[in-house]
């Protein structure tokens, strides 16, 4: 096919050598398989903000760090720069949270280069090298949903263990590999430790994967993987081989009685004296 625009730099410096086709085209991206040497990988060229249907949230990019205070300045101030800026951020998050994904040992694409706005990564395939239809297009058996939230579950924990937080997780994200499920699309992944919306993306994603792994096991709706896992990573006690539960019990504090006697020693006075005014006045 003709080599799109965005990939021509690419090709012109050697890092491409032939594009083969269009994989797809997403909300934030679109993604080419292209041949790199003897290997075929896949290429994501990430769209313009404007042509995005996916929106930058300030729940998503709080916490992330820039290169420099004048970045900070001209993001916030929403400049031409600023915006540049912060387009670039939001895709060097993707990279830099597959680099750390990859070396914790989750099941993500592996990065090969990131250059020109372009990141090249390796192209998931089924068991016939045909590259890996996505969760969503896939009718799962009983057995099947069960081992698939399994996997998934424990990529959720060694996620937090790396300190990322997916943020957008669901059956729309996963690519079902030869060797199981592949977590994708990550610019809006966001930092556990540094941001205030984490806990609840993560209740999020891990919700998220039991309605759809639910409609096949009914049960695992009932599940509450997402609390157990942020309840152990708050105490410290969370690890890559934790066994989980998919229980979590809350735990209420003690009812403070000697409190509670007082308020209702104080209503009681009150009332007393409120009728003893109404006595009074008659």
């Amino acid at each position: 096919m003709k080599t799109p625009k965005r990939l021509e730099p690419l090709v012109e410096d050697g890092l491409v050598d032939e594009v083969i086709r269009q994989l797809m085209s997403g909300k934030e991206a679109m993604v080419f398989v292209v041949r790199c040497g003897n290997e075929v990988r896949c290429a994501k060229v990430y769209k313009e903000a404007n042509k995005r249907s996916f929106r930058q949230s300030v729940d998503y990019t709080e916490g992330r760090k820039v290169k420099n205070s004048r970045q900070a300045r001209a993001m916030q101030k929403g400049s031409k720069y600023g915006r540049k800026a912060q387009e670039e951020a939001w895709q060097n998050a993707e990279v830099d949270a597959l680099y750390r994904l990859a070396a914790a040992g989750v099941r993500v694409p592996k990065p090969f280069n990131f250059y020109e706005g372009v990141l090249l990564m390796e192209l998931v395939t089924d068991d016939t090298g045909n590259a890996a239809p996505r969760l969503n297009d896939l009718h799962l058996t009983e057995e099947l949903a069960r081992d698939y939230h399994h996997a998934l579950i424990q990529q959720v924990v060694r996620m937090l263990c790396a300190g990322i937080v997916h943020g957008d997780l669901s059956e729309f994200n996963v690519l079902v590999g030869s060797d199981g499920p592949v977590i994708i699309d990550l610019p809006q992944a966001v930092d556990a430790a540094g941001n205030n919306h984490a806990k609840s993306m993560l209740e999020r994603d891990v919700t998220n994967l039991a309605n759809y792994f639910g409609q096949f096991a009914a049960d695992l709706k009932k599940t509450d993987y997402g609390k157990e896992i942020w309840a152990l990573y708050e105490s410290g006690e969370l690890h890559p081989d934790i066994k989980l539960t998919g229980r979590f019990e809350r735990i209420l504090p003690p009812v403070d009685l000697v409190s509670v006697m007082r308020e209702i020693d104080d209503t009681m006075a009150e009332e007393k004296a409120r009728l003893q005014a109404l006595t009074l006045t008659r």
